[in-house]
């Protein structure tokens, strides 16, 4: 095989450039080791001890008949492969795919989790290299808060992205599925129903409560129409028609990413009447006080019945989320039918084709049991004033 060489070519510009000459199939072949800066400190500056190792490596690529080129292109492919491949970037992209299925506050949640959690962990290592004993460590870090919970459905995503890393041949196996029932979830306390006096006792003290006024609105609507607290809280008044008596809450606000209506009674009709003189000239009925472009942040309404006495250490522990347990307990007690109630809960049918059927025949059944759940509010509160008089 003829001789190699090193030299330096200096280009017009003053460039200095180090080469390397070889030759491969009788053919005269350059490759560029790198360029020599007067200032040693500039970023890509090759010296020469540098430049002679470089030369090292590319003439023993050439001995064994391999362009230094071509061995350096494949070992930048193969870097920018393992970019692409580390469990932060393959967590990344799989939320990236499944968020247009995702309520846009559960995608935060999951992101904050994995960046606060994961991440710091796992999140450079190539996913193919990810151990269960990783997994379980960062699992039993969350544990050790009191956040059970987060622990349970940190393994439940991260097994679904390492069957996503397997699906696209960047991993051969889940480490997660070993660790199925390494942390015992805690038994979630479900908001219980209130008894007639125990609601009694909330709107009394809703009538008396000195909060934000949008807020005591807010918790009178919910009453009415047992919506989630997301699904009140961005509720636009362009999703309501006055002369229909209904609310349309679009799916990207829903649990189940299905548009819902809600029949409207005449007292919740009354409220949002009194509640559009007072605030309705922005897009949110609720706007937040200090960002009025968006609307109010999740702990309002639990806020204001902590202040009021119903929720926190020593008290019955209810939230706003409890509206929807009593108005169901109540309901079923005045004999509607579970699959009505069920509809109003927005507790959505699987099957795409009954839940269009129940959508079309259930609404007179459902307008006359909200209307009927109103009646009933205001006689829990006679002889006392009626929630809207």
């Amino acid at each position: 095989m003829a001789k190699s060489a090193m030299s330096i070519f200096l280009r017009s510009s003053g460039a200095k450039l180090w080469r390397f000459k070889y030759r491969i199939a009788d053919k005269e072949n350059v490759f560029a080791l790198g360029e020599f800066h007067a200032d040693k400190n500039r970023p890509g500056h090759i010296s020469l001890e540098a430049a002679r190792k470089a030369r090292d490596e590319a003439r023993e690529l050439v001995r064994k008949g391999i362009h230094p080129s071509h061995a350096k292109a494949v070992k930048l492919r193969g870097q920018i492969e393992l970019n692409n491949s580390t469990f932060k970037a393959v967590a990344l992209e799989w939320m990236d795919r499944k968020k247009s299925r995702w309520n846009p506050t559960y995608a935060a949640q999951i992101r904050k989790v994995f960046d606060t959690d994961v991440f710091p962990h796992i999140g450079k290592l190539p996913i193919s290299t990810v151990r269960p004993i990783q997994l379980l460590e960062i699992m039993q870090r969350v544990e050790g808060r009191g956040a059970s919970a987060y622990a349970h459905l940190i393994r439940q995503w991260c097994s679904q992205i390492f069957r996503y890393a397997v699906a696209t041949l960047r991993a051969e196996q889940d480490p997660a599925t070993p660790l199925k029932g390494a942390i015992v979830r805690k038994k979630p306390k479900h908001s219980r129903a209130l008894s007639r006096g125990e609601l009694r006792a909330v709107l009394e003290k809703l009538r008396t409560y000195r909060g934000e006024l949008g807020t005591i609105y807010g918790i009178r609507i919910m009453v009415l129409t047992f919506v989630r607290t997301i699904e009140l809280r961005g509720a636009k008044w362009s999703e309501f028609d006055f002369e229909a008596a209904e609310w349309r809450i679009p799916g990207e606000r829903m649990k189940m990413r299905h548009e819902h209506l809600v029949p409207l009674s005449r007292q919740a009709i009354r409220l949002l009447e009194g509640l559009k003189k007072e605030s309705g000239d922005g897009i949110y009925l609720f706007p937040n006080r200090r960002r009025p472009d968006t609307y109010i942040t999740a702990t309002t309404i639990n806020r204001a019945l902590e202040r009021m006495g119903f929720l926190g250490q020593g008290t019955i522990g209810f939230s706003g989320h409890g509206f929807r347990s009593t108005a169901s307990t109540m309901l079923n007690e005045a004999g509607f039918r579970p699959d009505i109630i069920e509809k109003q809960l927005a507790h959505e049918e699987r099957n795409g084709v009954r839940d269009s059927y129940n959508r079309a025949t259930y609404l007179p059944e459902r307008r006359a049991m909200m209307q009927k759940w109103a009646d009933m509010i205001d006689q829990i509160m006679s002889p006392y004033l009626k929630m809207v008089g």
